[in-house]
């Protein structure tokens, strides 16, 4: 391991990228052409499934600490509430959405960064790169106009929806424009009748507008402006919207950040090319509906660092890194889909349109189980990778997750240093000796289940083998298959 890892972008996916390399003892090299990290809010929302993977990362409790804790979303049409969505229901510990700055995620991310050794380097740009099949070569740029050639293990490009590592690589950004604009803002709310941990959503014929807590009394704002120009607007202007669009009887003041945005909804067919990868909206881009832009990025990160550890370490095959583009773009397609149904529902215009919306969301969200479902889908637990190549194994009847699901209990989502399995099985004489021949793979201790089976869970806690109680072959045929010069083609 004596060539670092180059992480390109110091937002919060490069941040996570970097911190869990250093977590798991692989050189890295963050680099970050701006003078310092943002002081503006921007992404504002972490999800449940985002904070497991926090916690396991051993810093979820300064983003609990830090955050507004949300607690449910409402829709709001003429005067009255068409659905609420509890987050109570999602099935985490972390049930709740948390509303936290971006400037304040990346002090945390910096923080954690260096309690693992790690720093950002500022001012310093990727201005081209070369992948010489067993490296990277890289050329960096320094404010001062200082070059610099570093030969990098490999390169992740974590430097967002413009990113030059990908336009370097010729990757097309395939997708759409969406011709509605729209406008932000971050004010100071007085007169809202609305719970202070809610978000709420006031659809209106003209457009919407939606409030976001960020602390008390404190409010992001989006509306929808149709196809007029994109500008910043002025505090005025965001008043006007809001009193129309709006319950009444709110007053907007202080703002800290107006703002405009278009959507773009694009995505690269493959997050690697060589010993180059792409991660966060470098790779994929979407509308912000349902909040869900920075904790798939951030999610990217988690799910490729774990990977590149075991093969950087060597005790996994460099095969691994192909199931990191195979199971992120199918999440990203699943994601750019909802968010999409999503804002193409708020858009709609004719009043007989909006009159049937609020007719079939009145009717679907009076049903407690797609409320439930709602806020399970929203906060990221329903993730899954049912099409990995790494899963092994059906057990068909055997009660828990199947291989490409989520298996988050405390004794799997406990943190570690170095990139391990976790068995969850019974403890008896196989299960040790399992874990004595594997050791470089599994966590010393043990997970017992629940009922009867085995369970190999992965790092970033997704099954990945699953077998019926004694039947030790196919757990072995999965951690045989990560070992260092083994292929993971033809597994079953």
């Amino acid at each position: 391991m004596s060539k670092p890892v180059l992480v390109v972008g110091a937002g919060p996916v490069g941040l996570i990228m970097a911190a869990e390399l250093a977590r798991y003892r692989v050189p890295v090299r963050l680099v970050d052409k701006a003078p310092g990290r943002t002081d503006q809010s921007r992404a504002l929302a972490v999800w449940a499934r985002t904070l497991e993977l926090l916690e396991v990362a051993g810093c979820a409790d300064a983003f609990v600490a830090t955050g507004l804790h949300a607690k449910a979303v409402g829709i709001h049409s003429d005067g009255k509430v068409l659905a609420r969505v509890t987050f109570a229901t999602i099935t985490s510990p972390f049930n709740y959405l948390l509303m936290i700055p971006q400037s304040e995620t990346e002090r945390l991310l910096e923080a954690h960064l260096r309690d693992l050794g790690g720093t950002v380097e500022r001012g310093i740009e990727l201005t081209d790169f070369v992948d010489k099949g067993d490296g990277v070569s890289c050329t960096l740029t320094h404010a001062g106009g200082k070059s610099e050639t570093m030969e990098a293990a490999w390169l992740i490009g974590c430097d967002g929806a413009h990113s030059f590592v990908r336009r370097r690589l010729g990757l097309a950004f395939e997708g759409d424009t969406l011709p509605t604009g729209f406008i932000i803002a971050d004010v100071h709310v007085a007169g809202l009748a609305i719970k202070p941990d809610e978000l709420a959503i006031f659809w209106h014929p003209e457009g919407a507008v939606v409030f976001f807590p960020i602390s008390p009394d404190r409010y992001r704002i989006i509306a929808d402006i149709g196809s007029a120009p994109l500008h910043a607007p002025t505090l005025q202007e965001v008043q006007a919207i809001v009193d129309r669009r709006g319950p009444g009887g709110i007053t907007l003041s202080n703002p800290v950040w107006l703002s405009d945005f278009g959507v773009n909804e694009r995505t690269v067919r493959n997050y690697r090319a060589g010993r180059v990868f792409l991660a966060g909206d470098a790779a994929h881009i979407h509308s912000p509906a349902g909040g869900q832009g920075m904790n798939m990025g951030m999610q990217d990160a988690f799910n490729l660092a774990w990977k590149l550890a075991l093969v950087e370490r060597h005790e996994a095959s460099p095969t691994l890194l192909d199931s990191y583009s195979i199971e992120r773009s199918a999440v990203a397609r699943q994601i750019l889909s909802d968010s999409g149904r999503m804002t193409r529902i708020v858009l709609l215009r004719s009043r007989l349109a909006r009159l049937l919306r609020g007719f079939i969301v009145r009717g679907i969200f009076s049903i407690p189980m797609i409320r439930r479902a709602a806020a399970n889908r929203l906060s990221g637990v329903r993730i899954e990778y049912p099409d990995s190549p790494l899963n092994t194994g059906s057990a068909r009847g055997l009660r828990g997750p199947r291989p490409g699901q989520r298996f988050t209990t405390a004794c799997t989502m406990s943190t570690s240093n170095l990139p391990r399995f976790t068995l969850v099985a019974r403890d008896d004489e196989q299960a040790r000796a399992m874990i004595a021949r594997h050791s470089s793979l599994l966590k010393p201790e043990l997970c017992q289940p629940a009922g009867n089976g085995i369970w190999l869970v992965r790092p970033d806690g997704y099954v990945m083998a699953r077998a019926h109680d004694g039947n030790w072959p196919v757990i072995e045929t999965a951690l045989a298959g990560m070992a260092a010069h083994t292929s993971l083609s033809g597994r079953t």
